[in-house]
C-alpha cells in the first residue's frame, strides 16, 4: 500500500501545550478525517506537515520524501486550503491566475475559470471584499486549479452554507477517485465526515485517540438501559457510558453483535459526533 502521508512520533511543544508523538499513515485514494475538541492539536498537526510550524521530535514524509529535502517538488503536488483568507486580500480573484501560474507548473488557467463561474466568484471583485463564504470558494478554486495529488483541508468548509457544503463535499468525493488522490480533513462540522471519510483520526489534548475505519466507525451505537441491564453486561460489551440520572447510555462498538444477543435492546447508529462526545464525557468500562 502506497502511503502519502506518514507521520512518526511527531512532537511539537508550547508552553502551555504539546502535540504529542502523534504517528499516523494516509493511503493513497483515501480520505482522512481528523477530529477533536478545540485546543486538540488538529491546525497544529496540519501546520506541522504543511511546514509551517517546526517539530521537536519525529518524522514526516509525504509522498514518500522528506518535505525539507523536496520542499519544492511536494508543494506542486500539495493543494492547502486553511480557514480565512488564504490569498493577498487586495488583488482581483482573477489576478490569481497571473500569480499561481508562475508558481505552480500544472497550473490550468481553464479549470481556475471555470472554477470561478461554477462558485459564482466575480472575477472583478477583491478578495477582500468577497464574504467568508466566498473567500472559502476562491480558495478551494485555487487549490485544485494547479491538479494537486494531495488535498490538506483545516477547517475549510467552515464558512459555507449547507448547500454549498454539499457541493463542495460532492467535489471532493470526485477528487479522490480521480487518479486516485488523497485528502486530509480537519473538521468540527463531523457530520461532513460522517459523508465523506473513509478514516477518523480522533485527537485529544494532543494524543491519538485512535484511528478507525468506516467499517468500524458504521458499526458503533448508542445502548439506552437501565441501572439492573448495565450491572449486569460484561464490560468488553461498551467502551464507555454516561449516566443519567434513571438510566445508563452506553457507546457500544459493534450495535450489530449485541442486537443478536439482546433483540429487545434500543441501540441507535452513533454518529462520528456522538463517538467524540461520549469518549470526551464518558466513563471508561473497567
Amino acid at each position: 500500500m502506497e502511503f502519502i502521508i506518514e507521520l512518526d512520533n511527531v512532537t511539537k511543544r508550547y508552553k502551555d501545550f504539546t502535540l504529542d508523538h502523534i504517528s499516523f499513515r494516509l493511503p493513497r485514494g483515501m480520505i482522512y478525517g481528523m477530529i477533536g475538541e478545540n485546543g486538540a492539536g488538529k491546525s497544529t498537526c496540519i501546520h506541522a506537515i504543511t511546514d509551517l510550524i517546526s517539530i521537536d521530535e519525529g518524522n514526516i514524509r509525504l509522498f514518500g520524501e522528506n518535505y525539507h529535502q523536496h520542499a519544492e517538488e511536494i508543494k506542486q503536488k500539495m493543494g492547502v486550503v486553511l480557514d480565512g483568507v488564504n490569498q493577498n486580500p487586495y488583488l482581483k480573484c482573477k489576478d490569481m491566475d497571473c500569480i499561481m501560474k508562475k508558481i505552480y507548473k500544472n497550473w490550468d488557467s481553464r479549470k481556475f475559470f471555470q472554477y470561478l463561474e461554477t462558485f459564482q466568484i466575480s472575477q472583478e471583485k477583491k478578495v477582500k471584499d468577497l464574504s467568508k463564504g466566498m473567500q472559502v470558494k476562491l480558495n478551494f478554486a485555487v487549490a485544485l486549479s494547479y491538479n494537486p495529488e494531495l488535498l490538506i483541508l483545516d477547517e475549510a468548509t467552515s464558512g459555507l452554507d449547507p448547500v454549498m457544503r454539499e457541493d463542495i463535499l460532492e467535489l471532493l468525493q470526485e477528487f479522490v477517485l480521480e487518479e486516485n488522490h488523497s485528502i486530509l480533513i480537519s473538521s468540527h462540522i463531523t457530520s461532513d465526515l460522517d459523508k465523506i471519510a473513509d478514516y477518523i483520526l480522533f485527537l485529544h489534548e494532543g494524543k491519538v485517540l485512535f484511528v478507525k475505519s468506516r467499517e468500524e466507525i458504521e458499526q458503533y451505537g448508542i445502548l439506552h438501559c437501565g441501572q439492573d441491564f448495565f450491572e449486569a453486561l460484561s464490560s468488553e460489551d461498551y467502551e464507555v457510558y454516561i449516566k443519567n440520572e434513571f438510566s445508563y447510555r452506553l457507546l457500544v462498538p459493534n450495535r450489530y453483535e449485541l442486537k443478536k444477543h439482546f433483540s429487545d435492546l434500543i441501540i441507535d447508529k452513533a454518529s462520528i459526533e456522538d463517538i467524540m462526545l461520549f469518549q470526551i464525557k464518558g466513563v471508561k468500562s473497567k
